[in-house]
């Protein structure tokens, strides 16, 4: 083999079995961390907060203790006040929904008394008696299918329900977490100056420009991203609550927040829940209600087709298609959580793809050099 390709083959392979060993690095090193992570995100959100206090001439433990009280009290006051009226709203549609269960009897009923169901039914009955030896194969079929979905169900309904078990478990060491969190992000706040210069030292001088880079890169990317999407998520949710309330249609504050939290899902979003519903208004002959979902759907599509790409101009976001490959791909890889995470990985790559880091790895594995 040529020198030069050996050497470039070696290079290539010094790069990926130092890649790997970085990933496995922060895979293993992770749970042990992450507290202290989550202490200096904490940390890195209250410091402009604490800066101004400290204008005030206030003792910086004070200033500090002041912003960390503020930051969270105010997310346990509102998300005690989202989840009481969530609660509230959640038992009135389901009370609503056991009201309905007649209905939605009735209304299967006429669909299975219409002429040309009753018409495909006779077929179906007449394609039995004319060909026996496919009967047991149909049936075998419908048995493994009907097995299929009732399985699936029976999972999902059973993944949720230990979810909550889980969550309602892990809630002592939950609580400790979050005092290792706050105390940790107390003491990263009060002497930030000194830890960061601390960190930037561990950092080799020719490394810390790249490394500069590389962090400006990722901070504009993911809170760019996570704004731009709660955003887009806020805008929808309160547009859905307004609309359903302008509708009379009861807990609208539960359904605008879950179809907020849907709206997540790029090329589905609202529509997965309000054109199944416009469309059993309409059967069930509430016209008035399925008129006006659907026009409130066409209010939000045009609203997401006119805010999306101003929203997503003004940080770095993702074109919607790699965002639902990066969901699918994360779900796949890390559950439920991967919906978030599949997101994140691809925002860190384009940010790590902006700051030169994949063209300096080309060119040391082309010519030994990074440039």
């Amino acid at each position: 083999m040529d020198s030069l390709v050996l050497k470039r083959v070696l290079r290539g392979l010094w790069v990926v079995l130092a890649a790997v060993s970085l990933l496995l690095a922060v895979y293993m090193l992770l749970p042990l961390v992450y507290p202290l992570l989550l202490a200096y995100l904490l940390a890195y959100l209250i410091h402009p907060l604490v800066l101004i206090l400290r204008g005030f001439k206030l003792p910086h433990w004070l200033a500090v203790s002041l912003s960390l009280l503020f930051y969270i009290g105010g997310t346990l006051l509102v998300l005690t006040a989202l989840i009481t009226r969530l609660v509230k709203e959640l038992i009135v549609l389901l009370q609503t929904f056991d009201l309905h269960t007649d209905k939605w009897r009735e209304l299967l009923l006429s669909v299975s008394r219409n002429a040309s169901i009753q018409n495909i039914i006779n077929q179906i009955n007449q394609f039995y008696h004319d060909n026996p030896n496919y009967h047991a194969t149909i049936d075998s079929n419908i048995s493994r299918t009907t097995e299929t979905v009732g399985q699936a169900v029976t999972q999902l309904i059973t993944g949720f329900f230990n979810m909550i078990l889980k969550l309602v478990s892990a809630l002592p060491s939950i609580g400790t977490i979050l005092v290792v969190v706050v105390l940790s992000a107390f003491f990263l706040s009060t002497g930030w100056e000194r830890h960061n210069a601390k960190l930037n030292a561990l950092v080799p001088a020719p490394l810390r420009r790249p490394v500069a880079d590389i962090w400006e890169g990722l901070r504009k990317a993911l809170f760019g991203y996570l704004r731009a999407q709660l955003v887009l998520i806020s805008i929808t949710a309160i547009i859905v609550i307004i609309g359903l309330l302008l509708l009379g249609v009861d807990s609208a504050f539960a359904i605008g927040l879950t179809i907020g939290i849907v709206d997540l899902f790029p090329y589905l979003g609202v529509g997965i829940v309000l054109l199944p519903w416009a469309v059993y208004s309409y059967m069930t002959g509430n016209l008035a209600l399925g008129i006006g979902l659907s026009v409130l759907y066409a209010v939000i599509l045009i609203t997401r087709q006119v805010l999306e790409p101003k929203v997503l101009a003004s940080s770095i976001g993702l074109d919607p298609l790699a965002m639902l490959i990066g969901m699918y791909a994360g779900m796949q890889l890390f559950g439920m959580l991967g919906l978030l995470l599949g997101p994140v990985i691809l925002v860190i790559l384009d940010a790590f793809n902006r700051a030169g880091v994949f063209r300096a790895l080309r060119s040391y594995i082309v010519s030994g050099r990074l440039h």
